[in-house]
C-alpha cells in the first residue's frame, strides 16, 4: 500500500491527483502546518530527513521530491492508467518526450522560484517590526518585485501562453506527467494574481484540469491546493 505523507495546501496535491488518475490504491497521512510559521511539522522528518512534503512510502521504499515521485509512480504503476491517463510517459526520443522533460524541470526549477520569491516579498512587510522600519521594508519589497520578480514572471507567463496556443497539453496533444508537475505552479500563479486576464489559454488549461473527476477526488481527500492569503 502506498502512503502519501500529505502536508495540507502543498505540492503533494498533484501526487494525490496522479494516484486518482491511475486508480492506484493509497492512503493519506495528513500533516497540518504550524499555524504561526505555516511550516511543515517536525513529524515529517521521521519519514524523510528533509522533513518536507511531498514524500511517499511504498512498502519499504521512501521517495521524496514531487518530480521524482511522479516519475516513480508513472513508471511503476502507469500501465494501470486508462483513457487520457494511459500516455503519461511520452515515448523516449520523440518531441513530446523532450517537451515533457522540459516542463517537468521548468515547473520547479524556474517558475516556482519566482512565485516563492513573490510570496516572500509580499509577506515581509506584514511581519512584526519597528513601526519606523515598516515603510522602508514595504518600499524595498515593492522595488524588488517591480525590478526583478515581476519581469521574470511576465516573461514566463508569455512563454507559457504562447506554448499553449500551439499545444493542447504541455507535452503536446496528450495529458502527461508534465501537466501534473505544472499544476501546482499554475494554480499558484493564477490564484494569487491577475494572470488569468493575461493568459486566457493557461486559465483554460487549468479549468480543464480542475474539472477532471480524478482531480476533484484528490481535492476532496487532500483539501485546498493553496494556502489562504
Amino acid at each position: 500500500m502506498i502512503t502519501v505523507h500529505h502536508l495540507e495546501t502543498s505540492r503533494s496535491q498533484r501526487v494525490l491527483w496522479l494516484l486518482e488518475e491511475l486508480g492506484v490504491p493509497y492512503e493519506i497521512e495528513l500533516y497540518r502546518r504550524d499555524r504561526l510559521t505555516r511550516l511543515a511539522p517536525p513529524e515529517l522528518k521521521q519519514v524523510h530527513p528533509l522533513g518536507k512534503s511531498p514524500v511517499i512510502t511504498d512498502g519499504d521504499l521512501v521517495v521524496a521530491e514531487s518530480g521524482a515521485i511522479l516519475e516513480y509512480l508513472a513508471e511503476r504503476y502507469g500501465q494501470q492508467g486508462k483513457g487520457e491517463a494511459a500516455r503519461l510517459l511520452a515515448t523516449p526520443g520523440t518531441p513530446e518526450h523532450l517537451q515533457l522533460r522540459f516542463w517537468m524541470h521548468f515547473a520547479e526549477g524556474s517558475l516556482m522560484n519566482w512565485l516563492v520569491m513573490k510570496l516572500v516579498f509580499i509577506n515581509i512587510p506584514t511581519q512584526p517590526m519597528p513601526f519606523f522600519v515598516k515603510p522602508i521594508a514595504r518600499q524595498l519589497c515593492l522595488k524588488i518585485q517591480e525590478k526583478l520578480i515581476d519581469p521574470n514572471l511576465e516573461t514566463s507567463m508569455a512563454f507559457i501562453e504562447s506554448h499553449l496556443d500551439r499545444h493542447t497539453w504541455f507535452a503536446g496533444e496528450y495529458l502527461t506527467l508534465a501537466d501534473f508537475q505544472m499544476s501546482f505552479a499554475v494554480s499558484a500563479l493564477l490564484g494569487r494574481s491577475n494572470a488569468a486576464l493575461q493568459c486566457p489559454r493557461l486559465a483554460a488549461w487549468l479549468a480543464r484540469i480542475e474539472a477532471r473527476p480524478a482531480y476533484q477526488r484528490a481535492l476532496a481527500k487532500g483539501g485546498p491546493v493553496l494556502m489562504s492569503a
